[in-house]
């Protein structure tokens, strides 16, 4: 299921104090089943051994533009030609200006200028250096003929300076090379996926609220596979503790209201929408301006008035795709089959309540009106990738009967 698997990466590596890092992103790779091709610069022997890598890839590091790999790849442009995508990271100013010259003096410059492949560039340099006009220059060269070229980090550098020039983490680059391959050829590439997520907040006063346990772990995962499947991914997203994910345009909301106008603007020019997010059904009818203080021997009544359907407003929208998701803590089938059809969803995900909110694992039922197909408990990863794999396939089912989206409209 991982979206590398199988991929052919080329690795170059710069001479920066950053290629430390970038061996933990070997070896990433290599779990994620890529195969990794790691070229390293003679500047960048200076910092790390390649026996580093090897051991990290099990593939032979190449340094020289006439040393072959083992499986006996023919000429040196040849791995460029056989890439997946190309990664540079570190990218230092020199390996920088080189490229946006055009120049293939080595044999990283040279797998680059013969690649087909989406090229990826993570600058990790002084900031003065990474800020001078020519630095800047060489990246927007760069950037117009269509490569990725990362934002370093702001933090303290290697020298006691503080600036804008660290390599973004190990993590955050998986990630990065991820969405780019989505972007180039996953099954949602060109597509537009809203994924609301984590609980809302309905305040009783400046300190209090009414919430839920939703965690946002679900949602915020199945925002990355819908970002590592190609999508342009919009997440709205509740108060939760998690990182959101690289590569995905987050918007925070708080209340159900705020969740109402931030999926209602995200939807207008969306094909898909995975409804995740735990939404209040109540909320107070006159939150208080000022703390409510506790009275001796007495209660509080808070009366209660009910929340908008955000995703049942949605229902006329026949040119989305839409799938809700159904906690429950009784008759799980019977309601989600029940939700399904007032709400006017595609598909709906059912799942036990106590048994999955704010847990790490998750067990799944999905239901399309026709058929019931569960997902074992597993990991919310692993369920999420499940999940979305499955969204997609009836997705494309269901594309051809669709009504024209508004974007589509604008553009005839």
């Amino acid at each position: 299921m991982d979206t590398l698997a199988g991929k052919r990466v080329i690795l170059g590596v710069c001479g920066s104090i950053a290629a430390y890092k970038v061996a933990q992103l070997a070896r990433d790779l290599t779990l994620a089943g890529a195969r990794v091709d790691v070229i390293m610069t003679k500047a960048a022997e200076q910092f790390v051994g390649a026996a580093t890598f090897q051991a990290l890839t099990g593939r032979p590091v190449l340094t020289d533009m006439w040393t072959l790999p083992e499986d006996g790849v023919v000429g040196h442009v040849s791995l460029g030609m056989q890439a997946d995508v190309v990664v540079i990271a570190p990218a230092t100013a020199n390996t920088i200006a080189r490229l946006a010259a055009g120049l293939c003096d080595d044999l990283l410059t040279t797998t680059v200028l013969a690649t087909r492949a989406p090229l990826l560039i993570a600058p990790a340099m002084n900031p003065a250096m990474y800020d001078h006009p020519a630095t800047q220059a060489n990246i927007a060269t760069l950037r117009a003929r269509g490569a990725c070229v990362l934002e370093p980090e702001f933090g303290r550098m290697a020298e006691p300076l503080v600036g804008r020039g660290r390599l973004p983490e190990p993590a955050d680059l998986l990630a990065e090379i991820r969405a780019l391959l989505g972007r180039h050829n996953g099954p949602l590439r060109g597509r537009h996926v809203v994924v609301t997520a984590g609980g809302t907040r309905e305040p009783i006063d400046p300190v209090r609220y009414l919430g839920n346990r939703s965690s946002g772990q679900m949602g915020y995962a199945l925002a990355a596979r819908a970002r590592d499947l190609g999508a342009t991914v919009t997440l709205i997203s509740g108060p939760t503790a998690l990182t959101p994910p690289r590569a995905v345009h987050v918007v925070a909301v708080e209340t159900a209201l705020d969740m109402r106008a931030a999926v209602q603007a995200a939807c207008a020019q969306a094909d898909i929408l995975i409804m995740n997010a735990a939404v209040a059904d109540f909320r107070p009818a006159q939150p208080s301006t000022e703390k409510i203080k506790k009275q001796a021997d007495e209660g509080l009544t808070i009366q209660l008035v009910q929340n908008p359907d955000v995703v049942g407003e949605l229902a006329h929208r026949n040119d989305l795709f839409k799938v809700g998701f159904a906690a429950e803590t009784r008759d799980l089938l019977a309601n989600a089959r029940s939700k399904l059809q007032r709400k006017g969803l595609h598909l709906i995900v059912a799942n036990d309540a106590v048994a999955s909110i704010g847990q790490a694992e998750i067990a799944l039922v999905v239901l399309d009106g026709e058929q019931a197909i569960e997902l074992p408990r597993q990991s919310k990863e692993t369920a999420a990738a499940m999940l979305l794999d499955l969204i997609v396939e009836r997705f494309e089912q269901w594309l051809p009967g669709r009504q024209p989206s508004a974007r589509e409209n604008g553009d005839r």
